[in-house]
């Protein structure tokens, strides 16, 4: 290949979508096997590539020269082919400095508890130095190589400021795991997850609902990448720019388009219009029920809402992990919390709100199938809607016109 990445596993990865906007070179995904790795950069059979966890520390006794800065790190994520000589960089120290300045996380004077041992804790850790962090503590399961186990950290370092994570915990496809829980530590006022793909993971969500900054990888990952694309084309970029416009494109092509409402607001009819003008899947969480386990009318009269609800909790954790869709919620989705958060994980919550008087009872939802019980149940549940939802749409008008306020995020 001429570019690409390397790494161990590569199925989460955005790297191919975000270089072939930078430029126009055909970009691949090599997995190879801790084995394969020698072979691969001796052969020297490419122009320049990136590399990613688990190998970037294992590349460099291959290399022949280093950027100084990624000989101090200890690590290199960008191999640049150049008439056989193989020259070494790491673009990711750019891309993490850049992702906590976005964020407004403050390090000046700090303790920093950097979660994991690989090459992308030594980034993070020649970040911190560089932002004036006055401790920095790496964290592991083991303990090993000059860190601190998490048990130490919950017991000797609860006063930390803030915590970056470096290790693949909470990445696709193991969206609901977390390394480590922010709650325990008081004087947190920041929280970085090298992890992009969820776009949220349960970290950076539990960070936030304790009002702190916090943000997960993505963009990070687009900055380094065209930092990388500046060494693979050697040419300057607008990288700032270009940084800021990826991202944006990235970011919107992965959200999920999240409907939330009252049974009768139009969110199928809206849902579907939204997905066709974006060429997206639509997916309605109340017809994947239906497909299952048969009517709702039926699943409320032989088992009840609590069943019900299980049902469709078990839909969206399994919605939750993808990207890219526009999804229509039953009306009651937003009750659990645990509902919510999944969602988040990939996806803003748009609630259409139509007056009560406009909605059209329905007989096959049994809590909405007569005028006053949708007038009830909408006084129930405005509170819950508002409080759930990024955006909140006027559903009062034309489907296409609430479409359209969706896509523009009005």
């Amino acid at each position: 290949m001429d570019y690409g990445l390397i790494g161990e596993r590569l199925p989460h990865s955005f790297s191919k979508e975000i270089h072939e906007k930078i430029a126009d070179y055909q970009y691949s995904l090599l997995e190879l096997k801790p084995d394969e790795v020698e072979r691969f950069i001796l052969s020297k059979n490419f122009k320049a590539i990136n590399v990613t966890i688990p190998y970037k520390q294992t590349v460099i006794p291959y290399l022949d020269e280093i950027a100084p800065e990624a000989q101090a790190i200890g690590a290199v994520n960008t191999v640049v082919n150049r008439g056989g000589v193989l020259y070494g960089y790491n673009t990711d120290f750019g891309g993490m400095r850049a992702l906590i300045e976005r964020t407004e996380v403050d390090l000046k004077y700090k303790k920093a508890l950097i979660l994991g041992t690989g090459g992308t804790s030594r980034t993070a850790k020649a970040v911190c130095e560089r932002l004036g962090a006055k401790e920095i503590l790496r964290v592991s399961r083991s303990g090993r190589e000059d860190s601190i186990t998490y048990e130490q950290a919950y017991a000797d370092h609860a006063d930390a400021d803030v915590i970056i994570n470096t290790t693949p915990c909470g990445m696709f496809p193991d969206i609901f795991d977390h390394p480590i829980d922010p709650g325990r530590f008081p004087n947190l006022s920041g929280v970085i997850d090298a992890v992009y793909n969820p776009l949220n993971t349960e970290l950076v969500l539990q960070a936030r609902d304790r009002g702190l900054n916090a943000s997960g990888g993505l963009y990070m990952l687009v900055a380094q990448a065209v930092l990388a694309a500046e060494y693979f084309m050697d040419k300057e970029l607008d990288a700032v720019k270009l940084t800021n416009e990826i991202y944006d494109e990235i970011y919107f092509s992965k959200r999920n388009i999240v409907l939330s409402g009252m049974p009768g607001c139009g969110k199928s009819t809206v849902g579907r219009i939204v997905a066709r003008q974006l060429g997206r899947d639509f997916i309605d969480t109340d017809a994947l029920i239906v497909e299952r386990a048969g009517e709702i009318k039926r699943i409320f009269a032989e088992h009840g809402e609590a069943y019900f609800r299980d049902l469709e909790t078990e839909v969206i954790k399994e919605l939750a992990p993808e990207g890219g869709k526009v999804i229509s919620l039953g009306g009651g989705a937003i009750l659990r919390d645990g509902n919510v958060d999944a969602l988040r994980r990939n996806g803003e919550i748009f609630f259409i709100d139509r007056a009560p008087e406009s909605l059209i009872p329905t007989d096959d939802r049994p809590l909405a199938d007569e005028k006053a019980k949708i007038t009830a149940l909408y006084e129930q549940r405005i509170d819950r809607y508002m409080a759930t939802a990024d955006y909140i749409i006027d559903g009062d008008c034309d489907p296409e016109d609430v479409a359209d306020s969706i896509i523009n995020g009005e």
